[in-house]
């Protein structure tokens, strides 16, 4: 994260005051500042905006950043981004992607179910059961993974399957990632 990028958190941190409303992230690049707010069960558009009046206006009194800016206030998605070993840590049991910084040993783009997270350290289970350790320090970029594939049409081989292993079927993959 920025210096700015933290002295922002720093500045917005107190100024979420709603109940299970927690800072995100906060990401300034190219003239936008971005930032996530997370809840359980989802942001409404009532705390965005609350919060986005409560951030511009202490920034505009901090006077933290150069120039003219763009100010963007979010819910991080379904498909969020990871960027922190707590986003990660969060994140454990969902279905991921990553991309890793060229060099690392092995395939760039990794997939599968996120198992173990620590501070330097992930663990990703591919759907064959194989298991990668990546070093949070070579991921370039990492988000949850939503298939949004339709469920299999009832009776049809795909459905059955599915039955067979309702741990990979599309709708208990959406439930873990919304949850």
């Amino acid at each position: 994260m920025s210096a700015t990028a933290e002295r922002v958190r720093e500045l917005v941190a107190p100024l979420i005051t709603q109940p299970d409303v927690q800072l995100y992230d906060v990401e300034y690049t190219g003239g936008t500042l971005r930032v996530v707010l997370d809840r359980p069960g989802g942001v409404d558009m009532a705390v965005i905006t609350e919060v986005t009046r409560a951030v511009s206006a202490a920034l505009d009194e901090a006077d933290l950043l150069p120039g003219s800016y763009t100010l963007e206030v979010s819910s991080p998605g379904l498909e969020r981004a990871l960027r922190t070993p707590e986003h990660f840590a969060a994140a454990l049991g969902s279905q991921v992607r990553l991309k890793l910084r060229p060099g690392v040993e092995g395939d760039r783009r990794v997939a599968g179910t996120l198992s173990a997270a620590d501070a330097e350290v992930l663990t990703v289970t591919d759907a064959d059961g194989a298991e990668r350790q990546v070093r949070i320090d070579d991921v370039t970029k990492a988000n949850v993974h939503v298939d949004w594939a339709p469920p299999p049409k009832p009776g049809s081989a795909a459905a059955k399957a599915a039955r067979g292993s309702a741990s990979t079927s599309p709708s208990s993959t959406q439930s873990e990632a919304t949850s």
